[in-house]
């Protein structure tokens, strides 16, 4: 028997109703101008990275009726290659992904194109991590809890340059601490990228080497960020270096 989470049956249910709205809609020519369904014209290409398989594939199958998916990946690294090499205009990204998290990954994807669109489906309600990934350049932040027809819908505006937040999330709240919060964008920028992506792996309880084998690096120059990063951040010992990951989202507490 085939045993699914709360966020893979929710995406289920919605994808078979949105299915069978959508077969009702072609059998009716007087709802073509319906204005939640109606497709944009151009063939938009988008590139799909969540580490949960079965949610991935869910919302491949319901974004492809409309436009061009080009790959699926499951973690940050796989994600920044295949952007590089597939150029989409938009990347749907969870926050929470393995080797790299959505946040990191956002910043190095605008910084080689700038251009593309980024829209963060997510569990993570925590409004300020909603702020960080639009400082980060996301073109809209939705809950995994979403109705189906509303990720569309956001997908569309923000294709249209427009940007889009949850409705279960408050716009004015997270605009003022994208502006505001000046103490996270500090603390976050006291790392680089490199030893960010060194600590993510280190916090997932990967030894050096092993870090070392995913970044192609030594493990004399993964030992070299880690107490860097210990020295820079004052911490003293592994577990200092774990709570900052946390405190700054790039693993799941």
């Amino acid at each position: 028997m085939l045993h699914l989470d709360r966020t893979s049956l929710i995406w289920t249910l919605q994808l078979i109703t949105v299915n069978a709205f959508r077969n009702v809609l072609r059998r009716r020519k007087d709802v073509i101008s319906y204005g939640e369904v109606k497709p944009i014209a151009n063939n938009f290409r988008i590139l799909i990275a969540d580490d949960q398989n079965l949610v991935a594939e869910l919302c491949k199958r319901l974004l492809e009726t409309e436009f061009d998916v080009v790959g699926v990946v499951s973690d940050g690294r796989a994600l920044v290659r295949a952007a590089r090499e597939l150029k989409p205009d938009l990347i749907v990204l969870d926050i929470a992904m393995p080797i790299l998290n959505g946040l990191d990954a956002g910043r190095q994807l605008k910084e080689v194109l700038p251009a593309v669109k980024l829209v963060y489906l997510t569990m993570n309600s925590n409004i300020e991590v909603a702020a960080e990934a639009f400082r980060c350049g996301a073109s809209a932040y939705l809950l995994k809890t979403c109705a189906a027809v509303e990720m569309m819908a956001a997908i569309r505006e923000v294709l249209r340059g427009k940007t889009y937040m949850s409705s279960g999330l408050s716009r004015d709240t997270v605009n003022f601490l994208r502006r505001k919060d000046k103490k996270l964008v500090n603390e976050d920028e006291l790392l680089t990228e490199r030893q960010r992506e060194v600590l993510q792996l280190l916090a997932e309880g990967k030894v050096m080497k092993e870090v070392g084998s995913t970044l192609n690096m030594t493990p004399r120059t993964v030992a070299y960020h880690k107490y860097r990063m210990m020295a820079v951040l004052g911490a003293k010992s592994s577990a200092d270096l774990v709570r900052y990951a946390v405190r700054n989202h790039m693993v799941a507490a």
